[in-house]
């Protein structure tokens, strides 16, 4: 089955000489079938090499017109998946540009750090850069259809979206392949890092913070209970939010002396990943968590939406020392939008509702359910 991935006409129309398209993303999420599924859209003569291979590696490396030369041959376009792989790759990819001015050329790459810190300073102001997550909601429905998407919905709460667990026909299945991811792929490129060889560790970080979506995190408590130093706590969580395991999510204030900003919250790029980090693939009706699923879910999903509308915002969550809470707040071009994220039956509590429109008045504040999620998933309007 080929799932539908909203980036495709984005990369197709970005894919311009003289620039460098950029493709970041977490491993197993599709790059490499996103990118040669490319090479079949465009008109151009294309060339697609994967770094991986030790002969692509050392030509791409060598600095030498005429390796690089061979590389492109007749080429129009250029893919180089597997980017990071190749030493100091953001001098040689501005090698290739200066060469050869009439070649689009696109690289992608599972590291960010790796890959980011090789090319944003030889490549600024020459490249393009997209980032692509696990199947989102929308692909989800070009490919399947509006009505089975939504009928599935409880199975993206549990299984999340890496394309092989959506295709995967048993939870068995789907059981091993991210059992497999988690356990082969995660944390790969983090351990392949000098000096970093604590995968128990990182695991372990990660199942904390499993158990503690929506609430605010404490680096100093997971210190402790991780037997770490706090810097060492900062490093590991800022190296799986460039491998794009997890994200941050500040608090937001501008008014109340009352209102909580210091600590943040952290939240999974896929729900699958953090289902099998705590081994818990059971129906909704036999768990607890049901409402971290949800509020992860829509917290990822809204990330997804917001990128492939081109819009860019600061996303926050709102909460006061008296425990009154906001789950998620948006703020761009001077607007405020803000949502409370309910599974089950429930209203946003009136007093809460009062205090924040009272410090914030013209911020518009919705509940999200299940029954009119879809609109925020899928980046349009609300009302």
């Amino acid at each position: 089955m080929e799932i539908w991935r909203n980036l495709l006409p984005k990369l197709e129309s970005s894919l311009q000489p003289g620039k460098i398209l950029v493709l970041y993303g977490p491993r197993q999420v599709g790059k490499t079938t996103l990118a040669q599924a490319l090479l079949t859209h465009v008109p151009w003569r294309a060339r697609f090499v994967n770094a991986d291979e030790l002969m692509y590696r050392e030509a791409l490396a060598g600095q030498s017109r005429q390796k690089l030369g061979e590389i492109v041959g007749d080429a129009e376009v250029l893919v180089i998946d597997e980017a990071q792989r190749v030493p100091e790759i953001g001098l040689n990819l501005k090698i290739l540009v200066d060469a050869f001015p009439h070649l689009r050329i696109m690289a992608t790459g599972s590291a960010s750090f790796d890959l980011a810190n090789k090319i944003s300073e030889p490549l600024t102001g020459r490249k393009i850069t997209y980032t692509l997550y696990p199947v989102g909601y929308g692909e989800l429905q070009h490919t399947f259809g509006a009505l089975e998407t939504r009928a599935q919905l409880e199975r993206w709460l549990v299984w999340g979206g890496y394309p092989a667990i959506v295709t995967a026909d048993t939870p068995e299945w789907r059981t091993r392949l991210l059992g497999e991811l988690v356990g082969s792929y995660l944390y790969r490129d983090i351990l392949e890092l000098d000096g970093l060889r604590r995968a128990d560790k990182i695991v372990d970080l990660l199942r904390l913070l499993a158990f503690q979506i929506g609430q605010e995190v404490s680096l100093s408590e997971l210190a402790t209970k991780l037997a770490l130093n706090r810097q060492t706590v900062e490093r590991y969580l800022d190296l799986l939010e460039k491998v794009f395991v997890i994200f941050r999510v500040g608090g937001f204030s501008r008014n109340l002396r009352k209102e909580i900003t210091r600590n943040a919250r952290y939240y999974f790029y896929d729900n699958g990943v953090r289902n099998s980090l705590i081994q818990n693939f059971n129906p909704l009706h036999l768990r607890d968590d049901g409402g971290q699923l949800w509020e992860n879910f829509l917290t990822v999903e809204r990330r997804k939406a917001n990128q492939n509308a081109g819009r860019w915002v600061n996303a926050y969550f709102w909460r006061t020392y008296d425990r009154k809470e906001i789950d998620y707040l948006e703020e761009a071009g001077g607007q405020l939008l803000a949502c409370e994220f309910k599974w089950g039956q429930g209203r946003l509590q009136r007093a809460t509702r009062t205090e924040f429109l009272n410090a914030y008045p013209n911020a518009e504040l919705y509940v999200i359910t299940p029954e009119n999620f879809e609109p925020f998933v899928l980046g349009q309007p609300l009302d």
